[in-house]
């Protein structure tokens, strides 16, 4: 029992002797290799305060300025089709028509009971001026007569449903209804779409959204014409945000004949936005760590110092500094992986924080 105890301490003992040694051995390392470096080269920016200009980059779906579905508002057999898929139709056109024998007997019977009820409470007022009518008698006349109106007024809007015409100027993209086919009222027949002009939507984050109005211009550019722009206008920007606090915006632009663009192609559309003009930025890759933790080293007196900061928005290259951070300072721009707080660094190169 004694001898298990003996070897026990000694076995102990030795795990200690040799952490200790493994500890010693690492410090000495370090330490060797601070004296072989008298200081580490490294590449500076001065923090400036600077106006940045750059480019919001979102992309969105190309929509049609006005797309409608063309709805039957009679029912009947097709008997004539008079627009394709890809022809042009301006607005009112006929698009299809629909047997209309009994609407057209309709009307006409309409018609010849209105133009008798216009005779006869014409020829009652008159009779009325002379007295020799009553008053109502004369009352008689002219219910038939609004009678007879209101009864030509819908035989020839049920006349009228026969042709089925195009609610706006545009593109046929679609028809279902061929001659023969039966239609009921409701049922979509064709769709028609406009695009003269365009409409993209992107969704803008919070931090962005409030440096844009209503009227600014933006950049367009699609895969499709490389190297080719458009220019749109905001119309619209949305109050309620989503629930990734974005916010929806209505960019509207004039399609192209020498570049025309088709609805449902992808966009780029490029926000142009400027930080304000006290707005203290660092270049992006000195940051140590990251945008939840940001630190940089700060070179003072050819010694580099860890330092807390606040970022605030992106701007390409480039991050706005909230706080942590003076004019003037000296932040390190390359080679602070080698760093260590306290270390003596050898500047190799300087620059400014923008351009």
């Amino acid at each position: 029992m004694k001898r298990l105890k003996v070897y026990s301490i000694i076995v102990v003992s030795l795990v200690i002797i040799i952490a200790v040694l493994l500890r010693n051995r690492e410090k000495i390392k370090a330490e060797t290799r601070n004296l072989n470096v008298d200081s580490y080269s490294v590449s500076v920016a001065t923090v400036e305060k600077k106006s940045i200009a750059t480019d919001l980059d979102l992309v969105g779906t190309i929509n049609a300025n006005n797309d409608v579905h063309v709805v039957s508002e009679a029912a009947g057999k097709v008997t004539n089709v008079l627009a394709s898929v890809g022809d042009y139709e301006p607005e009112g056109a006929v698009l299809i028509r629909l047997d209309d024998k009994l609407q057209a007997a309709a009307l006409e019977l309409a018609k010849v009971n209105l133009d008798k009820a216009t005779k006869d409470y014409k020829r009652y007022k008159e009779l009325y001026q002379e007295h020799s009518i009553t008053d109502s008698q004369l009352e008689s006349a002219e219910l038939a007569y609004q009678s007879a109106n209101d009864r030509f007024v819908v035989a020839h809007r049920q006349f009228s449903n026969t042709r089925i015409t195009s609610p706006i100027t545009g593109i046929v993209t679609s028809r279902v209804a061929d001659i023969g086919t039966y239609v009921n009222p409701g049922m979509a027949v064709a769709e028609v779409v406009d695009i003269s002009r365009l409409k993209v939507t992107v969704n803008v984050d919070e931090q962005d959204i409030m440096n844009f109005r209503p009227g600014d211009k933006v950049r367009i550019s699609t895969d499709v014409y490389p190297g080719v722009d458009f220019t749109g206008t905001i119309k619209t920007i949305s109050s309620k945000g989503d629930a990734d606090h974005t916010y929806p915006v209505e960019v509207v632009f004039r399609n192209s004949e020498e570049h025309p663009l088709k609805a449902g192609m992808f966009a780029h559309v490029y926000f142009s936005e400027r930080s304000g003009a006290n707005s203290l930025v660092i270049p992006r890759q000195a940051l140590v760590g990251s945008v939840e933790d940001p630190q940089v080293f700060v070179v003072e007196d050819d010694i580099a110092r860890l330092k807390n900061i606040v970022v605030g928005r992106s701007y390409n290259d480039y991050l706005e500094v909230l706080g942590g951070l003076r004019p003037g300072e000296i932040v390190v721009r390359n080679g602070q992986d080698n760093l260590e707080d306290g270390y003596k660094v050898k500047v190799a190169a300087q620059a400014s924080t923008a351009r």
